[in-house]
């Protein structure tokens, strides 16, 4: 009986890849506001009852596909942390840690075009996603968060002062995003977080045509600079 259930279960995960893999194909081709179980059940082979018992409708195979890309591009900044040269105490290891991990998010995104627009891009229509997206979509920033937290216990961090004015909202951010970190961190954290991905969404899609012609060295340069902004360059003084 056991060697039947596992059977059936290595059944199930072949097909729902399968299935997530012609979906992946649909959003390329047509955008995931044309996203069809009817069409990738067609291009299966299958028929439109029996791809329901693994997505029952379109929005389950929705959220799938955004966890799913959500947790690849959080594992390759998270490879990338842990990749990245510089021992704890080294001298400007948060920078080297916070570039390394940005040019990774840089990386799959340019790879996967398509399913960074899913989770990156404008909102599909009539869709609403669930609760099971949002620690998959925390991923990346709490990578950021870390390399941070890091470099204040090993470096220091080189921070202006907190404006007055912004000290509530600070605040508030800093219980709710990461407890612990010192508010006049989380505001210029969240701040450097949403700037990467307006780079990169910038490069993905198209509008630094005929604007930035070396890219690569544009994005470095620009995610150096955040790294400043969020105090990762060593103590002052």
């Amino acid at each position: 009986m056991s060697a039947i259930r596992g059977a059936r279960e290595r059944a199930r995960i072949e097909v729902t890849a399968a299935i997530k893999d012609e979906a992946r194909k649909q959003l390329a081709a047509e955008g995931a506001a044309k996203l069809s179980l009817r069409a990738v059940a067609r291009e299966l082979g299958m028929a439109s009852s029996a791809l329901y018992r693994y997505f029952p409708s379109r929005d389950d195979l929705l959220t799938a596909l955004i966890v799913d890309a959500y947790d690849a591009v959080g594992e390759a900044a998270e490879h990338a942390r842990r990749a990245a040269n510089g021992e704890p105490g080294a001298p400007a290891a948060g920078l080297t840690r916070w570039v390394a991990v940005a040019c990774a998010v840089r990386d799959w995104a340019l790879a996967h075009p398509h399913e960074y627009a899913l989770i990156y891009g404008s909102p599909v229509p009539g869709y609403s996603a669930p609760q099971d997206t949002v620690g998959p979509a925390a991923r990346v920033g709490m990578v950021l968060i870390a390399i941070v937290e890091e470099a204040r216990r090993d470096e220091g961090l080189a921070l202006p002062p907190l404006p007055d004015e912004l000290r509530p909202e600070a605040e508030r951010l800093a219980a709710d995003v990461a407890p612990g970190l010192a508010p006049a961190v989380a505001a210029p954290l969240v701040a450097a977080w949403a700037q990467l991905f307006g780079l990169i969404s910038f490069e993905v899609f198209g509008q630094f045509n005929r604007v930035v012609e070396a890219r690569e060295v544009f994005f470095r340069q620009a995610v150096t600079e955040l790294a400043r902004t969020v105090g990762l360059l060593g103590r002052r003084g």
